[in-house]
Formats: structure tokens, sequence, C-alpha cells
């Protein structure tokens, strides 16, 4: 999945073949934005810093972000994916659900279609894909994640409950290294491990999100696939090249950041009702404040009052901030069940 960026490029640029490649920024605060099998052997993984990663592989070669070639190439996949059904739920632009129970070209079998859209993407694309097949999506994201790269695992209904319970904590949806560690410090490795624990002792520790993980050890998921996702929030961030303190180099910041998201706004024709202000100190702590109910603000001016605004309730100090960002969200809506089986992650 999060190689995604850096197949394209090898694809296109021969030379980059077999190298260890990185896209993102390689100077100053740069975060690797997706990592080739080849750096992935040393380490190098989507989110690192790229010191970090120059470190971890001295000989890594990065190159620049080209997010409208990747979005070109994102559609052109989408539009295999509707040989088959129209039922596509996009995650992000090198992933997606497919609800293939009901296919265009009547094919009885998901893993048939999973086979003929993998060759597809190879011989018309040049890349590779993996893919997942199961009837409910958590099962279908544990299958696209088990045999990468280029891999194609099903997972049947008489299977799920003994593969789940095999798959370590970390594998499971939702599950980042925070809660990971949480889960851990209460004895839950695997799925077997989390089956042991009932709703309410979840919920003492993972709050609203217990059900879900004690469905998810039951290979339970009845979410659909929905093709038409509202979006929820629009919003812009900044890493500082160097940490700042001072209140007028905040504030030049905030300024520019308002203007951007003021812009995206208006190019996404977006209206919120949520304002979050999103800053990063520089021992990496982050920190949120939010004002609801805010009417109808879309103007650089408005946003960037409410963003001092908030700040002031934060109260930093003379603490260097390393990251600012702000957004405009709103609230979520209901959703309707449906079936579903297949999902696809793009790879090398």
């Amino acid at each position: 999945m999060d190689a995604f960026y850096a197949s394209v490029e090898q694809r296109d640029n021969p030379g980059l073949k077999g190298l260890p490649v990185a896209v993102g920024q390689a100077d100053g605060r740069g975060v690797v934005a997706a990592a080739s099998y080849e750096a992935r052997r040393y380490g190098v993984r989507s989110a690192m810093s790229s010191s970090k990663a120059r470190r971890l592989c001295p000989d890594i070669v990065f190159v620049d972000c080209r997010f409208d070639v990747y979005k070109a190439v994102s559609a052109q996949i989408h539009e295999i994916f509707r040989r088959y059904t129209d039922i596509i739920e996009p995650i992000s632009l090198d992933e997606a659900f497919l609800d293939v129970t009901h296919n265009h070209r009547n094919i009885p079998l998901a893993i048939d279609i999973a086979r003929e859209i993998k060759k597809s993407i190879r011989e018309e694309l040049g890349l590779i894909a993996s893919a997942g097949v199961s009837y409910n999506m958590f099962l279908a994201k544990i299958a696209s994640d088990y045999r990468k790269p280029d891999g194609l695992c099903v997972i049947a209904p008489e299977r799920a409950v003994d593969f789940v319970a095999k798959m370590p904590i970390e594998s499971f949806w939702g599950v980042g290294p925070v809660t990971a560690s949480k889960m851990h410090s209460l004895g839950i490795y695997t799925g077997e491990d989390l089956r042991n624990f009932s709703v309410p002792e979840l919920r003492l520790y993972f709050g609203k999100a217990a059900l879900q993980y004690y469905n998810f050890a039951r290979g339970i998921d009845n979410r659909p696939v929905e093709p038409f996702r509202e979006r929820k929030s629009v919003g812009c961030e900044v890493t500082l090249d160097s940490d700042i303190s001072k209140p007028e180099e905040i504030e030049n910041v905030l300024a520019t950041l308002a203007a951007d998201l003021e812009e995206r706004l208006s190019r996404k024709s977006f209206k919120g009702s949520t304002f979050t202000l999103k800053i990063r100190y520089s021992d990496f702590s982050t920190h949120t404040r939010s004002k609801s109910d805010i009417g109808d603000v879309a103007a650089a001016a408005e946003l960037a009052c409410i963003a001092r605004e908030l700040l002031e309730k934060e109260n930093p100090g003379d603490r260097k901030i390393r990251l600012l960002g702000m957004s405009l969200s709103k609230s979520d809506s209901g959703k309707k069940e449906s079936p579903l089986q297949l999902r696809l992650d793009f790879d090398e």
C-alpha cells in the first residue's frame, strides 16, 4: 500500500529499478512519504524522518513527490475496478474496497475477479497489486496485507475465526502503536488473546472502540462498502524548518496556514462547524484545541482569529513549536450496512 508512490517512480524512471528509493523531501525536516521494498529492507518506512532514513540506508535515493501523477495513476486503477463493479470505496490514492457480490461480468468467485484485476494492473500500468478476498471489510484488509508484495489471500468464512486468532494484534484495523502497547500491558498479543475479553472489560480500557475490537476478534464486521464518502474535514499543516516560540513568528505561520485553508475550503466547496488547531512541540508532544459551532467561517482573517484564540488557551509560553496545523470539520453521519468482498493494495 504505502510503496505506491515509490513504485510509480521506479516504473517511470528505469534507472531507479532495484535501488532503495524514498519519495519525499531529502533535506531539512523532510519526511518519507513512501519507501520502495529495497529501502524497507534497511528499516526505512513511510512517515520516517528523512535524516533517519539516510542513517539507516546511506545509499537511499530521494525523489520528489509528484501527487498529480499519483492521482492520475490512481484514476487509471479505478477505471480497471469499474469494469467489475461500481461499488468502490477509496481509502486513499493507493487502496480501495470493492463489493463484487453482484459484478458486471457475472463472475461467481471474488478470487477470480481479484486475479483479473491484478493481471490488468500489471499488464496495463506496469504496477503490482496485492488483493485480499473475504466476506467483510476487516478480513479483506487483513488478507490484503498478508502476502505482500504481489499477494493474493482468501479468508473463507470457515477459516476466519482460526485465522484471526493467530494474527498479531498490531495487524488489527484501528490498532496503532499506542493501542498495541496498551493491549500488550493487558496480555493481549493475538486475536485469540483479545477474544478472552468481554465488551465491558474492553470498554474500561478502549472506550467506544471496545465493541469493534470484540467483533473483530470473532471475524465480525458489518460495515458496508460506501462508494460515495462525504468529506468530513479539510485541513493543512506545516513542519517548520526550525523551531519557533516568538509570538510574531507564530502569528506569521498561522496567517499563512489560514490563507492556505481558505483556498482549500473554497476549492472543495466545504463548510464545517468545528475548527481545530494542532500544535507539535520540539519534544514531539502534540496538542489540539478545538472550537465548535463557529458558524459559516471560511475567510482567512476569521480562521486566523480563531487560531489565535485557541493558541491563547493552549498558552505554549516559551515552548518551542515544531509543527502547526489547522482544520475545519463537521460531524459524522449515519451509515448503512451491505455486503462486501474485496480489498486491494498497490505495491512496489
